[in-house]
C-alpha cells in the first residue's frame, strides 16, 4: 500500500503528523510506502527528532502550506505547490493509492473534486464519519462538505454511507437515519420532507426520521443529513464529550474520598475515554471522489494521525469507489425509469 500524508497540514504540524507518521509504520507492516509532503528539511529534522529512519519513507518536497483561515478556493488556484495540492496530485498519478491530510478540510475538498474529479453518476462528494456510541459506532455523512445539500444530494450520500458502513463496519443491512427535527415524515424543513420520499423508493434499509436523541439512545447505523447540520451535531458531540470528562475529572478529584473511590473504577474511565475518543478513529473519508481522501481534524493528535493513516490502508483494502460507482448508477437509472412511467 503506497499512501501519500500532507505533513505540514494542521494545527500542530508537522510535529504530530511526523510523530504519527512513526507510529503508523510501526503498527502497519501492509504499508509498503508513506511519503511525507512538505517542506524537505522541515520534515528531516522532524524524522531525526523522533528517531525514524523507516525505508518506507520518502519525501516529496513542496514549498508552500494552505493556513486553516484561507479561502479554500484561493488557496487552491493560488498555491500550486502546497502540501495539499501536492499530495492529491501524486493520487490522482497514481503514485499513491490514498492521500492524508489534518490541513484545511475545504481546501482537500476543493482540490479533490478539482483534480480527481467526482465518480461517475456522483453529483457531490461527503464527508462520512464514524461516531462512537455506548454500543456501537455509526456513520455521519455528509459532516462538513456540503453546507447547501438539496434532497437528491443526500440519497446519495445514504448510498454511499450505507456502502461504506457494509465494508468498514461490517453491516450487513446497515440501517438508514435521516436527521431532522421529528420522528414523523411530515416534520422537518421541504429538503429533508423531500429527502424522506426519495429514501423510502431506494433499496435501502430506510429507517425513517431520527431526532438529536436518537443519535446515542438508539442509533441507526448511517445518519444522513446535509453538511452544515452534520459539522455542527459532529463538532457539539466532540465539545460535549471533551466538556463532560473535564467535569468528570474536576469532580472526582474534588476530595480524598472521592479521589480514592475514581482509583478504584480507573479501568473503567480509561476504557470509556478510550472508546469516545476520537483520536481513536483517525479521518473521515471523503467519499464520492475519483480517489481515496482521508481527512483528520485540524487538532490531530499523533495517535489521530496514525489511525487516519491505518484508515487510508483500510480504504485501499475494501475498494470502495467501485461499489459507490455501482450502486449509483444503480439508483439514477431507477430514477430514470420513474420518470418515464410518470
Amino acid at each position: 500500500m503506497r499512501i501519500a500524508l500532507d505533513a505540514m497540514g494542521g494545527d500542530y504540524a508537522p510535529k504530530n503528523t511526523i510523530e504519527g507518521a512513526a507510529l503508523a509504520l510501526k503498527a502497519l507492516p501492509e504499508i509498503e510506502k508513506l511519503v511525507l509532503v512538505g517542506n524537505t528539511p522541515t520534515i528531516e529534522a522532524e524524522l531525526q527528532r523522533v528517531g525514524c529512519q523507516d525505508s518506507r519513507i520518502e519525501i516529496f518536497h513542496s514549498t508552500e502550506v494552505v493556513d486553516m483561515h484561507e479561502s479554500a478556493a484561493r488557496a487552491v488556484r493560488q498555491k500550486k505547490d502546497s502540501s495539499v495540492s501536492r499530495s492529491i496530485d501524486l493520487l490522482k498519478n497514481q503514485t499513491v493509492q490514498a492521500m492524508v491530510s489534518a490541513g484545511h478540510t475545504g481546501a482537500v475538498v476543493a482540490a479533490s473534486v478539482l483534480k480527481l474529479r467526482t465518480l461517475p453518476g456522483v453529483i457531490r462528494p461527503a464527508v462520512a464519519c464514524l461516531i462512537p456510541t455506548e454500543n456501537k459506532v455509526f456513520v455521519l455523512i455528509d459532516a462538513g462538505a456540503n453546507p447547501d445539500s438539496d434532497a437528491h444530494h443526500m440519497v446519495q450520500f445514504a448510498i454511499m454511507g450505507s456502502i461504506y458502513a457494509r465494508y468498514v463496519l461490517s453491516r450487513q443491512n446497515p440501517r438508514v437515519g435521516l436527521m431532522s427535527i421529528g420522528e414523523e415524515d411530515t416534520i422537518g424543513n421541504e429538503t429533508t420532507k423531500e429527502a424522506f420520499k426519495l429514501l423510502k423508493r431506494t433499496r435501502l434499509n430506510f429507517y425513517g426520521n431520527i431526532e438529536g436523541f436518537d443519535l446515542f439512545a438508539n442509533p441507526v447505523d448511517v445518519v444522513v443529513c446535509d453538511g452544515f447540520t452534520g459539522n455542527v451535531v459532529l463538532k457539539t458531540a466532540e465539545a460535549a464529550a471533551l466538556a463532560i470528562f473535564a467535569s468528570l475529572k474536576h469532580q472526582l478529584f474534588k476530595n480524598p474520598i472521592r479521589k480514592l473511590g475514581a482509583s478504584f473504577a480507573k479501568g473503567a474511565f480509561q476504557t470509556i475515554r478510550r472508546k469516545m475518543n476520537p483520536d481513536t478513529y483517525g479521518g473521515s473519508q471523503l467519499l464520492g471522489v475519483n480517489g481515496i481522501c482521508i481527512i483528520a481534524h485540524g487538532a490531530s493528535s499523533p495517535l489521530a494521525v496514525k489511525n487516519a493513516i491505518r484508515a487510508a490502508a483500510d480504504s485501499i483494502k475494501y475498494e470502495l469507489n467501485p461499489q459507490i460507482t455501482k450502486e449509483i448508477e444503480a439508483y439514477e437509472e431507477s430514477v430514470k425509469e420513474v420518470g418515464a412511467r410518470s
